[in-house]
């Protein structure tokens, strides 16, 4: 198994590989800024010469497979042209290829990496008015799951499983919850709590074809831009199979204890059910949803302690899950 070097020094070994990267796509010379680095690393570029900017993604080593990326990519495509749900578009390289296979002799394996196109709009703030971002977000997400349920994939498709065994259970994408952050033995009971309540009641909600199948799954603030009036929707990057609903969750992420959820929630099944149906047994479903995807993210973190990301959240991630378990076990347990 490989060492990883320190934290910033893969992110320097990372960018070198990014800028060895960029002649596949012409755009030798450009600029490369760092955008974000969690499951993967993404960079604006900038050509020389002033030409429209596009972003660079560096896929992460071992997290998908070229199919699974190709499958992103697909689904991205279908979306914009059949559902009207506006997405970045990948940018073949000079070879006709989306994905490009990319070696640099820091690193001790290639890289697969991807180009978008670059799209306008500003990422939704939380400490603005996002109740009508929220109604367009609901319509966006209905129109996803609509498509994906009338969406013909093609033969090579492949994307992660967000169901219970690939989230809380034997089988996590992102690593155990009990890994989470400054889990005390008290902390981790209650959460144990939570997990068996959520588990049964998933059980109980089931899998029919109108409750589960292909998600965006990771509908955050930091994957959407607004432009115009219009929610337009980046990063499919965690794409995969798993309940509708799960969606919801994902759109309130890293604040899910924040007063003003319930509205927000309430604005976004507005937006939903302009599009598609949302029963009244979904809809009580609602914050067992939220809760699942708050203790995926806690094994996120768990497992992704060098991102910033995951030191931002910093030890009142695990003090406002613990608020939150107790609240939804008080309702449900």
């Amino acid at each position: 198994m490989d060492t990883l070097p320190p934290h910033d020094e893969l992110l320097n070994r990372i960018e070198a590989l990014a800028t060895a990267a960029l002649p596949r796509w012409g755009l030798a010379g450009a600029r490369l800024t760092m955008i974000n680095h969690s499951e993967n690393t993404t960079y604006r570029v900038d050509p020389r010469g002033g030409s429209r900017p596009v972003v660079l993604r560096v896929h992460r080593q071992g997290y998908h497979t070229v199919n699974g990326i190709r499958s992103e990519l697909a689904w991205m495509r279908a979306l914009q042209a059949e559902a009207g749900v506006r997405t970045p578009q990948a940018i073949p390289g000079e070879d006709g290829q989306d994905i490009q296979s990319v070696a640099h002799g820091s690193l001790p394996h290639p890289r697969n990496c991807v180009l978008f196109a670059f799209i306008d709009g500003a990422e939704p703030r939380q400490d603005g008015d996002l109740i009508a971002p929220f109604k367009r977000l609901g319509e966006v997400t209905a129109r996803t799951h609509r498509h994906a349920i009338g969406w013909k994939r093609p033969p090579w498709f492949e994307r992660l499983t967000w169901d219970f065994e690939h989230s809380l259970g034997a089988h996590p994408n992102w690593g155990p919850w009990t890994d989470g952050p400054d889990l005390t033995p008290e902390r981790r009971a209650l959460l144990g709590r939570l997990v068996d309540v959520m588990a049964a009641r998933l059980v109980r909600f089931g899998k029919g074809p109108d409750r589960y199948g292909l998600t965006h799954a990771d509908f955050r603030l930091a994957n959407l831009l607004v432009h115009e009036g219009e929610v337009r929707v980046i990063d499919f990057d965690d794409s995969g199979f798993g309940w509708f609903l799960y969606d919801a969750g994902t759109a309130v992420s890293f604040f899910e204890h924040a007063p003003e959820v319930p509205a927000l929630m309430a604005a976004w099944m507005e937006g939903y059910r302009r599009v598609r149906p949302l029963a009244s047994d979904d809809e009580r479903e609602l914050w067992t949803f939220i809760l699942l995807r708050r203790m995926i993210l806690f094994a996120w973190i768990g497992s992704h302690g060098e991102t910033d990301l995951a030191r931002a959240e910093g030890p009142a991630y695990s003090f406002h899950t613990c608020e939150l378990a107790e609240r939804y076990l008080a309702r449900f347990g």
